[in-house]
């Protein structure tokens, strides 16, 4: 760390914004080669073969697509602007985002406390140490999240082939290094010195020792039964239960097994299931990371899900896709359920504006939802620090919590079913008029 340090700030920034711009050249080629729809338009994939030659210059970040601009009679006019603003964007993000965790919050943070709370089962980390390893998930999250979201902007679905990758490298890294989990804490020691206590299961208030299995090993079966969700999740199934539930049950389980990627799915649990009972085994800070992870991946799912059952179910149409579940999936296991909960509460009100604008303009409501989750996942990570301030008494509660999300699915459930009857009254009293005016056309 202290080689990182020694290198002058503005080589770091200078550095780390040419590393973003090679990596927003990889997320280009992954939002035209990944979506469903995938298109040969990122200098790194197979040319079309319309396509006019080109050379090695094309495959450089940035200037390369100004290189490309002879193909704009093929894919349209300016469709290099996007890629090429995206690049410096995602290099201007990596170098920004470094400024403000490392920079300025690890040398201020709102969170330190003058006194050491008692003693805590994960010691404290290093400051300086914390903040570059919380700044390099963050920086791997959010290149994960624009991948997604321009994927969803285009495609309208979030692709299995962006969120899998991503929640499995949130696993790897909350249970390799705890330290890259949210900062919940800054501790100033006596002796001089600072240290961080990072977000866990039980935060704000301490870890339980029974979770770390000194009670039996319902902890472990609890980390693999959150593993196993995520499993299942991702497993092609139908469900249709117009002929009875026998053969609604026998059509899913059939569309299971002739799956071929179900049987990767099944591997990938087995191991999966393996790699737990290890770090499990290691004992804290490790299982402490890990654990807390598989619940924030699992729980921030659920909260996703519940919305998709719920809507699809009252508003007898797809509510939201389930893209956006393993979407979430994948930022709870960077961020922990804590801050997946916040994120589930922030998204809607990021997209009412958009969603408002475009129902005035285009009178459409339906819009993509992961750009949003995306951007609230965003927001919170810049702004962590005085929102954990401000929100860590709320999860003191402990169990009141998951209570009180429960009862919010119930309203939502009620408010859902009013707007949609309220809905229907508006458009049958709006009927009546259309139809006069076919009938009879103004002058």
């Amino acid at each position: 760390m202290d080689a990182i340090v020694d290198i002058p700030l503005p080589y770091r920034l200078a550095g780390l914004a040419a590393i973003g711009v090679c990596v927003g050249a990889v997320l280009n080629w992954a939002i035209y080669r990944l979506s469903p729809a995938a298109r040969p338009i990122s200098p790194w994939s197979d040319p079309s073969p319309q396509a006019k030659p080109g050379s090695w210059f094309d495959l450089m970040p940035v200037f390369g697509w100004l290189l490309l601009r002879r193909d704009s009679g093929l894919h349209g006019r300016g469709f290099w602007v996007r890629p090429m603003l995206l690049e410096l964007s995602v290099g201007g993000l990596y170098a920004g985002l470094y400024w403000w965790e490392v920079v300025k919050l690890g040398l201020i943070s709102g969170l330190i406390q003058p006194a050491p709370p008692p003693p805590i089962t994960m010691p404290g980390a290093d400051l300086l140490l914390a903040v570059h390893w919380n700044y390099l998930s963050h920086v791997v999250l959010m290149s994960f999240m624009i991948a997604a979201t321009f994927i969803d902007i285009d495609e309208w679905t979030i692709p299995d082939s962006i969120t899998v990758p991503g929640t499995l490298l949130g696993l790897w890294l909350a249970a390799i290094v705890p330290n890259s989990l949210l900062i919940e804490r800054v501790r100033r020691m006596a002796v001089g010195g600072e240290v961080v206590d990072t977000l866990h299961l039980a935060s704000p208030n301490e870890w339980p020792r029974a979770l770390n299995g000194i009670l039996g090993n319902w902890p472990l079966m609890l980390g693999i039964g959150c593993f196993l969700l995520w499993c299942f999740a991702l497993l092609p199934r139908t469900w249709r239960t117009r002929r009875g539930l026998d053969t609604a049950v026998t059509l899913f389980l059939g569309h299971i097994v002739r799956e071929p990627f179900s049987w990767l799915v099944g591997a990938m649990a087995l191991a999966g299931s393996f790699a737990i009972w290890g770090i499990y085994r290691l004992g804290p800070p490790y299982w402490v990371g890990l654990f807390s992870a598989l619940v924030g991946m699992a729980g921030s799912a659920l909260l996703v899900w519940a919305v998709r059952i719920i809507g699809t179910a009252v508003l007898k149409r797809e509510a939201m896709g389930f893209g956006d579940v393993t979407l979430m999936a994948m930022i709870g296991a960077f961020l922990g359920w804590q801050a997946g909960v916040i994120v589930f509460f922030l998204a809607p009100f990021v997209a009412l504006v958009f969603g408002l604008v475009q129902l005035v303009i285009r009178r459409h409501e339906a819009i993509p939802y992961g750009p949003f989750l995306c951007l609230a996942a965003a927001g919170l990570i810049v702004g962590w620090s005085p929102a954990w301030e401000r929100v860590s008494p709320i999860f003191a509660n402990g169990w009141i919590v998951p209570g009180v999300l429960a009862a919010c699915m119930v309203l939502l459930a009620v408010l859902l079913a009013l707007v949609e009857g309220a809905k229907g009254l508006f458009i049958e009293e709006g009927e009546a008029p259309g139809n006069n005016s076919e009938a009879q056309p103004p002058a």
